[in-house]
C-alpha cells in the first residue's frame, strides 16, 4: 500500500465523520454552480424581455456578489469543519508520530485527504448542478416571470468558473489544515481526549441583560412603526436584538440550566440528572453556533417572506388597479392619438375594458379635488358601490395610496371621520362638510396628497377660479388622467410592453404626458424582487445547510466521549428507552432552539411590517416558517436515527 492509498483509506475509514463535510461541500459547489449558471445565462446577460435596464444590472451584479459571498462563507465553513474533524483525530495523529511518521509526511497526508474530498465534492456538485439545471432554470424562470422560462444551455463557462474557484479553495484549505494541529506536543495529541472540561458558568447580570436587550429591541422596532420613522432607531433596535440573542445563548441558557440543576426534586428525577448535566456543556460549547444560526435564519425568513409578499400581483393591483393610465398636461392631437392607440390595441387583442377619466383641480393646502361623477364612473368599473352627496357643500376624501387608505379605514372603524374643512382654490374659500371617506378605491397620484370628491355642481363653480390661478382659459384643464380598467390585466402582458414603448418613444407632443401599464410595472417589480429572492433564497439555504452541518459536526466531534459515557452508564442499568429519551431531548433543544428564536425574531419583524403595509404578509411568513421547519424536522429525524443506532450498538 503506497502513501496515496493510505490517505484514501483514511478518508474511507472515517466516512461517518467526513460524510457531513463531503455533503455540505458538494452542496456549496452545487449552489455556486447554480449562480454561475444564471450569471452566464444568455437571457439574463442580454436582459429579460419587458424588463428595465435596472433589472438586468441587478441580475448581473447580484449574481457576481452572490458568488463572492458563497465563496467566502464556503471557505470559512470548510475551514471550521476541517478544524472540527482534526480535533477528533488528534489521538490518531499522535499515534502516527509515535510509530515514526514525520511532520512533513503528516502534512502531506492531510493535504491528500482534503484534496481527495475536495475533488469528489467538485465533481459531484457540478454533476448534480447539470442534472438539475433544467429544473433550476424552470423555477428561476417562474420567479422572474419569464413567459417561456429560461432556456437550457450547456454551461461551459459555469463549469470552468466553479471548478477553478473551488479547486483553489480546497488547495488553500488543504495547505492550511496542517497549521491547525501544529501546536501542541506529542503527549498533548495522544491525551487530547482525556482533558476534562471545566463546568460552564454564567453571569446573572448578563442573563438578565439578554432579556432586556431583546425586549428593548422589539420595543424600538414598534416605536419606529407607530411613532417615529427614524432609520437610525430601527438599525439600533436590530443591533440591540442581535446583542441580546448572543447573551441569550452564551449566558441566559446556561444560567437557566444551572438554576434547574439547583432544584433537587427536578434534577434527581429519573434521567434529568444525565440530561441536564450533559445539556449544560452542549449549550455552552454550541452557543456561538446557535447565535449565528438564529440571526442568519431570522434574516433569511424575514427577507424571503417580504420578497414573496412584494412580488404578489395582488399588491400591484391594490396600489394601482388600472391596467393602463395616461396623464397629459392638456389636450392635443397627439394625446388623443395616444389614447386611441391604447383603445385600438385592446380591441385588436379582444380585451374588454372600461374607460374612466378625471381632471383634478389643485387645492391650496396640498390637495386635489375631483368631481363625483368621475369618481362613480371608476367605482362602477372596479365593482364598488357608487357614492351620493345630498348637499352641494358635502364632500368626502378618497385615498391616493395604500397608506392613506389604511388610515381612512382606521378612521371609519374608530368613528373619527367627518367634520368641516375649508377648500381653498385661488382666493376662494369653500367650506364643505366631510362625510365617511371612501376606503376602497385608490386614485393614485405621484405624491401623498389629500384627495377630495365634491359634487359636480360645486366642482364646476370652483373650476373657473382654478383656471384663472394657473393661467388657463375657461374650458381647459392643467391635467387630465385617463384610466383603462381591465378585469384580467395579467392578460395584457403579451402586448403591453410594446404599446408603452411605442407611446413613450413618440416625442412629438408639445405638452407633458405620462403613460404606464400595470402589468409592466408588476413585471419590473416581479423581476427585481425575483432576482433578490433568488439571491437571498439560495444564500439562505446555503447558510441553513452550513448551520445544520455545524450541529452535525459538534454532535459527532463528541461521539467517542459520548460512547464511553453511555457505555459506562449502561453497565449501571441505563436502558434503551431511557437513552432514547435523553438523546431526543438534547437533540430537540440543539436543533430547534435556534430556529425557535429565529421564528420569534422574524414574527416580530412581520408584525411590524404588517403595520406599514395594506396587504397581508401572514400567509407568506407562515409558508416560509413551514418550509424551513419541515427541512429541520427531516434533518433532526435522520441525525437522531443515525446517532441512536450507533449508541445502541455500544450500549451493553
Amino acid at each position: 500500500m503506497n502513501f496515496r492509498q493510505f490517505a484514501i483509506n483514511n478518508v474511507v475509514r472515517n466516512k461517518r465523520i467526513y460524510l457531513a463535510h463531503f455533503l455540505s461541500s458538494t452542496f456549496s459547489v452545487m449552489i455556486f454552480f447554480t449562480y454561475a449558471l444564471l450569471l452566464f445565462h444568455p437571457d439574463l446577460k442580454a436582459g429579460l424581455k419587458g424588463s428595465s435596464g435596472t433589472v438586468t444590472l441587478l441580475a448581473n451584479q447580484g449574481f457576481v456578489i452572490a458568488e463572492i459571498i458563497i465563496f467566502i462563507f464556503s471557505f470559512l465553513f470548510l475551514l471550521y469543519s476541517v478544524g472540527s474533524f482534526l480535533k477528533t483525530r488528534k489521538k490518531e495523529f499522535g499515534i502516527f508520530l509515535i510509530i515514526g511518521m514525520t511532520r512533513k509526511q503528516m502534512n502531506r497526508l492531510l493535504f491528500m485527504e482534503n484534496m481527495c474530498i475536495g475533488l469528489a465534492s467538485i465533481i459531484t456538485g457540478i454533476g448534480l448542478g447539470i442534472i438539475f439545471g433544467k429544473l433550476i432554470l424552470l423555477i428561476c424562470g417562474s420567479m422572474l416571470a419569464v413567459e417561456n422560462s429560461l432556456r437550457f444551455y450547456f454551461p461551459l463557462k459555469s463549469i470552468a468558473l466553479t471548478a477553478g474557484a473551488f479547486l483553489l479553495l480546497f488547495v488553500i484549505i488543504a495547505m492550511s489544515s496542517s497549521l491547525l494541529i501544529r501546536k501542541g506536543s506529542l503527549i498533548d495529541l495522544v491525551k487530547s481526549e482525556e482533558k476534562p472540561k471545566p463546568e460552564p458558568k454564567a453571569s446573572r447580570l448578563l442573563a438578565l441583560l439578554s432579556v432586556l436587550l431583546i425586549g428593548g429591541g422589539y420595543a424600538g422596532v414598534f416605536t419606529f412603526v407607530w411613532i417615529s420613522f427614524s432609520f437610525p432607531l430601527l438599525l439600533a433596535s436590530v443591533v440591540v436584538v442581535i446583542a441580546g440573542t448572543y447573551f441569550l445563548f452564551t449566558q441566559l441558557s446556561v444560567y437557566i440550566i444551572r438554576a434547574l440543576k439547583r432544584n433537587p426534586r427536578l434534577f434527581f428525577r429519573k434521567t434529568n440528572l444525565l440530561f441536564l448535566s450533559e445539556l449544560t456543556y452542549r449549550m455552552k460549547d454550541n452557543a456561538i453556533m446557535f447565535f449565528m444560526v438564529s440571526i442568519i435564519s431570522a434574516s433569511s425568513f424575514t427577507g424571503i417572506g417580504t420578497m414573496l409578499a412584494i412580488a404578489d400581483p395582488g399588491l400591484s393591483s391594490m396600489s394601482n388597479p388600472y391596467a393602463f393610465s395616461y396623464m397629459n398636461s392638456w389636450d392635443t392631437p397627439d394625446s388623443e392619438r395616444h389614447i386611441r392607440q391604447i383603445e385600438e390595441t385592446l380591441i385588436d387583442n379582444q380585451v374588454p375594458y372600461v374607460k374612466g377619466s378625471y381632471a383634478p383641480i389643485g387645492e391650496n393646502n396640498n390637495g386635489k379635488i375631483i368631481k363625483l361623477s368621475d369618481y362613480n364612473r371608476l367605482a362602477k368599473a372596479l365593482g364598488y358601490e357608487e357614492r351620493t352627496l345630498k348637499q352641494i357643500d358635502e364632500s368626502f376624501m378618497t385615498p391616493s395610496n395604500l397608506a392613506i387608505r389604511k388610515e381612512y379605514r382606521e378612521q371609519v372603524e374608530k368613528g373619527t371621520s367627518g367634520g368641516k374643512v375649508n377648500l381653498e382654490v385661488d382666493n376662494q374659500h369653500v367650506p364643505v362638510q366631510l362625510s365617511t371617506p371612501g376606503t376602497e378605491i385608490v386614485i393614485p397620484f405621484q405624491y401623498e396628497i389629500y384627495l377630495y370628491v365634491v359634487t359636480d355642481e360645486l366642482f364646476n363653480k370652483m373650476r373657473p377660479a382654478y383656471n384663472e390661478e394657473v393661467g388657463m382659459p375657461e374650458g381647459f384643464y392643467s391635467s387630465r388622467t385617463i384610466q383603462f380598467i381591465v378585469k384580467d390585466w395579467m392578460g395584457t402582458r403579451s402586448f403591453a410592453p410594446e404599446l408603452i414603448k411605442s407611446i413613450q418613444d413618440d416625442h412629438s407632443e408639445k405638452g407633458y404626458y405620462e403613460v404606464s401599464a400595470l402589468v409592466v410595472d408588476w413585471l419590473n417589480s416581479k423581476q427585481t424582487n425575483g432576482i433578490i429572492l433568488i439571491l437571498s433564497g439560495l444564500i439562505g439555504i446555503v447558510f441553513f445547510t452550513f448551520a445544520a452541518s455545524f450541529t452535525y459536526f459538534r454532535l459527532y466531534a463528541d461521539l467517542e466521549r459520548d460512547e464511553a459515557q453511555y457505555r459506562m452508564i449502561g453497565k449501571m442499568g441505563l436502558s434503551r428507552p431511557e437513552l432514547r429519551k435523553i438523546v431526543t431531548r438534547q437533540l430537540l433543544l440543539m436543533f430547534f432552539l435556534p430556529i425557535l428564536v429565529a421564528v420569534i425574531h422574524s414574527s416580530v419583524a412581520f408584525v411590524a411590517l404588517q403595520q406599514l403595509v395594506d396587504f397581508s404578509v401572514f400567509g407568506y411568513s407562515l409558508r416560509i416558517f413551514l418550509v424551513f421547519a419541515s427541512m429541520q424536522i427531516l434533518y433532526f429525524a435522520l441525525v437522531r436515527w443515525r446517532y441512536l443506532r450507533h449508541m445502541y450498538s455500544k450500549l451493553v
